[in-house]
């Protein structure tokens, strides 16, 4: 496993890191979730990923209790306020009343004294940024939280939470976490270059669009058992990427992969890894054989005319900034 700074910060972080939407607190048998998270952590992996919101910290809950066993320095935790955690009012959004109190409602899920990156999981119109970015950096300043992160925002909106930490004098923005695939590469025109500006490292979310760059889905229409399409609430955030066009650009991909002594998936994850300004690449696996293959990619590097055969294969255009 290969290592790389969270944005400017002095943070190493594992070049791939394990997620648990869709997984873990639910979808997956827990301790099969747990035998997962302890492969990833024997590969190198030390950077990992949850959210209150998640199976309403039901994800919290189990990535808590099998990273306990670890010393608490080895690795890099990371969760999310936002999302509704009840039907009231205020038990959503980036108020500082919510933030404030799903910090605690998360540490205690976890089991841990502080979060390492703690993230505004996506934009909250109601909330000034002045509000939800001082809430946040008082967590730091209290020791609850270590960095602070953005998610899903606009390049609009990034710019305007580093004017107001700017403004405010408050602790720098550390994180980015965007969706970032072969088939979605937006962040690259305008948020990546701004965030290499100010900082701000990826930490990228879908990079194997939701399992259709796992090479195992072979048509829109057949959808493997074992696969998380098959589960209710799988399929609801694969379906999007479950069309033909999509799978038959996999396939394409899957040949080039195969030439270069690559799984479909590894390819995948070192083309968001080609870019510095990524710090990592967030999966989502579900089974430690998962991890292993996934955990391959890292340190993979391939030279500037086999990534434009790549993109020929996609279709899309060869973005500057890549190493």
């Amino acid at each position: 496993m290969e290592y790389r700074n969270l944005g400017a910060t002095g943070l190493k972080v594992s070049e791939i890191s394990l997620g648990s939407w869709l997984t873990y607190g639910g979808y997956v048998d827990k301790q099969q979730a747990i035998a997962t998270i302890d492969k990833a952590y024997e590969l190198g992996i030390n950077f990992f990923d949850t959210a209150n919101v998640y199976r309403r910290g039901e994800s919290e809950l189990v990535v808590g209790e099998a990273l306990s066993k670890y010393p608490r320095s080895s690795y890099v935790l990371a969760t999310k306020v936002r999302g509704p955690m009840g039907e009231l009012p205020n038990q959503q959004g980036l108020s500082r009343k919510h933030i404030m109190e799903q910090c605690d409602a998360s540490l205690r899920r976890l089991g841990m004294e502080y979060i390492d990156l703690y993230y505004c999981h996506y934009p909250d119109a109601d909330t000034s940024m002045d509000e939800t970015l001082r809430a946040m950096d008082d967590l730091v300043r209290q020791g609850k939280v270590l960095y602070v992160g953005i998610s899903n925002m606009s390049a609009q909106d990034i710019t305007k939470a580093v004017r107001v930490t700017d403004r405010l004098g408050l602790n720098p923005i550390a994180a980015n976490q965007p969706l970032y695939n072969m088939f979605n590469n937006e962040i690259e025109k305008e948020i990546i270059p701004l965030c290499e500006r100010n900082g701000i490292g990826q930490a990228v979310y879908s990079p194997l669009a939701q399992g259709v760059l796992s090479g195992k889905y072979l048509s829109a229409a057949e959808v493997p058992a074992s696969s998380r399409a098959a589960d209710k609430d799988g399929f609801q955030a694969v379906q999007s990427w479950l069309r033909e066009e999509i799978i038959i650009k996999a396939k394409r991909l899957q040949k080039i992969a195969n030439e270069y002594g690559l799984t479909l998936s590894q390819l995948a994850l070192a083309w968001t890894l080609r870019h510095a300004n990524v710090s990592s690449a967030i999966i989502g696996a579900s089974r430690p054989e998962q991890a292993e293959e996934n955990c391959r990619a890292s340190g993979v590097r391939l030279d500037e005319e086999q990534w434009a055969r790549i993109h020929s294969a996609l279709d899309n255009y060869l973005s500057a900034g890549i190493q």
